[in-house]
């Protein structure tokens, strides 16, 4: 499965409706189906993006049948919740990684089990600010992240800074018994923290661009 290109909203939409309307109906939807189910104004653009999920390999066509719509590796798919926005600039304050799970989101995007690498608690975060854009991480931006305390020297984690009560977005060193926090901006310094309050909640897994 391609998966270089991320799905826009609209073509997410579609996708889980043809996912539903199968397991409902034991056969696929018509165009007029997902566009009265999506909401779309017009049938050329669900055939647009129609055309852009089977280009991306998520879905096969047979243009000659009606209603001839295959999802490809459905099982190879998962919802993952987008739990907030991460400064990448300037640090805000973020529910901690023990309230993240208890809450409803309103926001959940369908993944691959390539972007997230089969880890199980992943979760996504929407990116504020050009602090990592050298790392091609850029203001609105999701990235995906694993749920986890654990990390490697020139990891890109969430990291809880517990003095400030802030969290940002930042590659991580250790140095002696303190951290650099390193932005992927050469305009921008980096943020050194004792090792004691500095809690790491999540590692980057993979970068959505302009999702």
């Amino acid at each position: 499965m391609t998966i270089g290109k991320s799905l826009s909203a609209k073509q997410q939409s579609i996708l889980r409706f043809i996912r539903d309307f199968i397991r409902e109906h034991d056969y696929p939807p018509s165009i007029r189906d997902i566009q009265d189910g999506c909401g779309i104004s017009s049938t050329s653009v669900v055939d647009y993006n129609l055309k852009a999920l089977e280009r991306l390999g998520h879905i096969r066509r047979d243009r000659e049948v009606s209603r001839a719509i295959e999802i490809v590796g459905r099982a190879h798919m998962r919802t993952v919740p987008v739990v907030g926005q991460i400064a990448a600039g300037q640090p805000i304050p973020v529910p901690s990684a023990d309230t993240w799970r208890q809450q409803d989101f309103e926001e959940e995007i369908e993944v691959t089990d390539q972007m997230t690498r089969g880890r199980e608690n992943v979760f996504a975060l929407r990116v504020k600010g050009t602090s990592m854009i050298d790392a091609l991480v850029n203001d609105g931006d999701l990235v995906l992240m694993e749920q986890t305390s654990a990390w490697d020297d020139g990891d890109m984690v969430a990291v809880w800074l517990k003095d400030r009560q802030e969290t940002t977005l930042k590659k991580i060193y250790r140095e002696g018994p303190r951290v650099r926090l390193q932005p992927a901006n050469a305009a921008m310094d980096p943020i050194y923290a004792d090792a004691r309050d500095v809690e790491v909640q999540g590692r980057v897994l993979y970068r959505l661009a302009g999702f």
